[in-house]
């Protein structure tokens, strides 16, 4: 039996790996931009403020999960396993790190690049 080699992979399908982002094969990228974001939350993704309690006191997005980084491998089955999880914090390092450990759970997580500003400026909802 002779086997074919595998099919040449495209340069962007490359590219997009080596800066985090998925092949075409449905799951999310590492980071999304706030628009798009907004854009997985209104589809029906779960949207994880990863921030500390003082933090999202002071204004969070109306339907997200308060789950903090330290908390986030206890916090997660709180959440579907089969729903995709967007993840923000204030700037959007903590959030990395959150999408991160989810993906290392089984969530199809991605992190919003530039956190709760970003969301803000792209017409996200925040209460306080």
């Amino acid at each position: 039996m002779t086997t074919s080699p595998p099919a040449p992979t495209s340069l962007f399908a490359r590219v997009r790996r080596m800066f985090g982002g998925a092949a075409d094969d449905g799951q999310l990228p590492a980071a999304v931009s706030a628009t798009r974001a907004l854009e997985l939350v209104k589809e029906g993704a779960t949207l994880v403020d990863v921030r500390e309690s003082s933090e999202w006191k002071s204004g969070h997005a109306p339907r997200a999960v308060h789950i903090p980084l330290a908390q986030i491998e206890r916090g997660a089955g709180r959440l579907a396993k089969g729903r995709p999880v967007v993840v923000v914090c204030a700037s959007g390092m903590r959030s990395r790190t959150g999408a991160k450990q989810l993906r290392s759970l089984g969530y199809d997580a991605t992190s919003v690049s530039g956190g709760m500003a970003a969301w803000q400026r792209s017409g996200g909802e925040v209460r306080r």
